[in-house]
C-alpha cells in the first residue's frame, strides 16, 4: 500500500481543527487541503467522514523491559498495544537488566527495536554515579537523551552523588530527563512507617512515604542545578501542585531550556482511588491528592507543563498482587493513555488541539524529532484516526500488554481509535493490529 488518501477527516493539528484530505505517497505527507482529488486508481481510499484525524502520539517515556524483565513485557508486545492506543512513536527508558548505561548496550537496544518494534522507537541513555565518560561520548544524533533517577524506583539507578551530579549537568547538551524525588526523606518515611506496621503498611501510605516534599525537594535542586550549569532538563511525571510553580511559560517550548512532563495516572487518579486499586496505582512517584491533581490541571493547561506521557511501566500481575512492600511501582498504559485523554475531552476538562499539542507536537519539538508529530506535507505519515462517538469498554479480551492487565479494566471510554498509520502504512485497524511492522529508528535534527 503506497499510496494513501484519508478523506474528509476533522483534522486536527498546529491548534485548530478543519475538515480536509490528506494524501500520503512512500510514507510521507505529500498534500493536506481541503479537497484532494485521487492521484491515480492504485490510491487506496479510506472514508474518515466524522472522524477525527490526529497526528501519531509521541511518547517520550515508556519501560518496554527489553532486555532482561521479558516476563512482564517485550519491544514486540508493548509496541503493538501502543499502536492500538495510537502512539506511533516512544522513546524508551534505560532501566533494563542490563542497565542501558554504556554506549555497547544502547546500540544493542537498537538492533532489538530494529527488528520487533512495530511503533517509531528511540531510547534513553541512563547516567549513573561512575559512567560520565559514557556520556560525553554519545552522539547527539543517535540518541534521544539522557535519563537521570534523582530518586530510586525500578532497576534502582540512583544518582546520589552531588559532585558527580554537577559534572553530568556541566559535561553534556543531550537533554537531560529526570526522575526526581528525594532518596533521603523516601527512606526517613518509609523507616517510620515499618516501625509502626511491620511488613503490613497499607498501600494508602504511598503518597505520604513518597510524598509531596520528597518531589520538591529533588525538583527543585535539578531546576537550580539546570540554572546554574545552563543544562538542558526536561522533569519528568511531575505528582504535585507544588513543583508546578517551579516552571513557567514565558518563552515557546523550542526556546525552553527547563520544562516538564506530567503522565496520564496523575491527571485520571487521586489517593482516594487506592481504596478500590490498591497496588494497581502503586506508581513512582505516588498519585497524590485531588488538589495536587487540579494543579496538575491548571499547569497543564498554562502551558508551564509541556508534555503528556504514559509512563508505561508494565509488571505481571502476580507482582502486583504482593503486599505494599513487595508489589512494584508501575503500570501498563500505552494502549489507552490516548483514549483517556480524550475521554477527558469529553469531560471538559481539555480541548482536542491542547491534547495534540501536548501529545504529539510537543514531543516532537522538545526532543527534535524529525518531520513527526504534526500533520504537514513533507513530514512522515504518522496518523491516528478517532471516532468520538463509539463507546468501548476495556476488557482482558481487548488488552494487548504482554501482562494482560490494565488499571482501566472496566472503564467504558467514549471515544475509539479505528486506525493507526505508522509511516504511511496501516498499523491498526479496530481492535486488531496488522502482522507487518512499520517502525522506524527516530532521527533528531540537532
Amino acid at each position: 500500500m503506497e499510496k494513501i488518501l484519508i478523506k474528509d477527516a476533522q483534522i486536527v493539528n498546529g491548534g485548530k481543527i478543519m475538515r480536509g484530505d490528506v494524501y500520503i505517497e512512500q510514507g510521507i505527507i505529500k498534500e493536506v487541503s481541503a479537497t484532494v482529488s485521487a492521484k491515480s486508481p492504485d490510491v487506496q481510499i479510506f472514508d474518515a467522514e466524522g472522524k477525527h484525524l490526529f497526528p501519531g502520539i509521541i511518547d517520550d517515556q515508556v519501560h518496554f523491559r527489553e532486555p532482561g524483565l521479558t516476563h512482564k513485557a517485550t519491544i514486540k508486545s508493548e509496541s503493538m498495544a501502543a499502536v492500538a492506543g495510537g502512539i506511533t512513536s516512544f522513546i524508551e527508558m534505560p532501566n533494563t537488566n542490563p542497565q542501558t548505561t554504556t554506549i555497547e548496550k544502547l546500540e544493542e537496544k537498537f538492533d532489538l527495536a530494529a527488528k520487533s518494534a512495530y511503533a517509531n522507537y528511540s531510547f534513553m541513555f541512563g547516567g549513573t554515579n561512575d559512567n560520565i565518560e559514557e556520556i560525553k561520548k554519545l552522539d547527539p544524533l543517535k540518541v534521544a537523551g539522557l535519563k537521570l533517577f534523582l530518586g530510586s524506583s525500578t532497576g534502582n539507578m540512583l544518582v546520589d552523588d552531588e559532585q558527580v551530579l554537577e559534572k553530568i549537568f556541566k559535561s553534556t547538551n543531550l537533554l537531560i530527563a529526570a526522575h526526581c524525588e528525594d532518596e533521603k526523606t523516601i527512606r526517613e518515611n518509609l523507616e517510620t512507617y515499618k516501625e509502626r506496621y511491620g511488613e503490613d503498611i497499607p498501600i494508602g501510605l504511598h503518597p505520604t512515604i513518597r510524598s509531596a516534599e520528597a518531589c520538591y525537594l529533588s525538583s527543585s535542586r535539578a531546576v537550580a542545578l539546570a540554572k546554574k550549569t545552563g543544562a538542558r532538563l526536561h522533569v519528568f511525571h511531575l505528582s504535585t501542585a507544588k513543583e508546578t510553580k517551579l516552571f513557567d511559560h514565558k518563552k515557546p517550548l523550542k526556546d525552553k531550556k527547563i520544562t516538564a512532563e506530567v503522565c496520564i495516572h496523575h491527571l485520571w487518579f487521586s489517593d482516594e482511588d487506592y481504596r478500590e486499586k490498591g497496588t494497581f496505582i502503586k506508581w513512582n512517584p505516588a498519585i497524590k491528592t485531588a488538589e495536587d491533581r487540579e494543579g496538575l490541571w491548571k499547569a497543564l493547561l498554562e502551558d508551564r507543563i509541556d508534555v503528556i506521557a504514559s509512563d508505561h511501566a508494565p509488571h505481571t500481575l502476580e507482582e502486583k498482587k504482593n503486599k505494599y512492600l513487595d508489589a512494584p511501582s508501575g503500570g501498563p498504559l500505552v494502549q489507552h493513555a490516548f483514549p483517556a485523554m480524550l475521554e477527558m475531552y469529553h469531560r471538559g476538562k481539555i480541548s482536542l488541539e491542547k491534547i495534540a499539542e501536548k501529545m504529539c507536537h510537543n514531543p516532537a519539538i522538545l526532543f527534535q524529532i524529525e518531520k513527526r508529530g504534526f500533520i504537514q506535507e513533507g513530514y512522515h505519515a504518522d496518523l491516528v484516526l478517532v471516532d468520538l462517538n463509539n463507546p468501548w469498554t476495556v476488557t482482558k479480551d481487548n488488552i494487548l500488554y504482554k501482562s494482560k492487565w490494565s488499571p482501566f479494566e472496566g472503564s467504558t471510554f467514549k471515544s475509539r481509535i479505528s486506525h493507526t498509520f505508522v509511516n504511511g502504512k496501516l498499523a491498526y485497524r479496530n481492535f486488531k493490529v496488522t502482522d507487518e511492522r512499520h517502525g522506524q529508528r527516530l532521527t533528531f535534527t540537532r
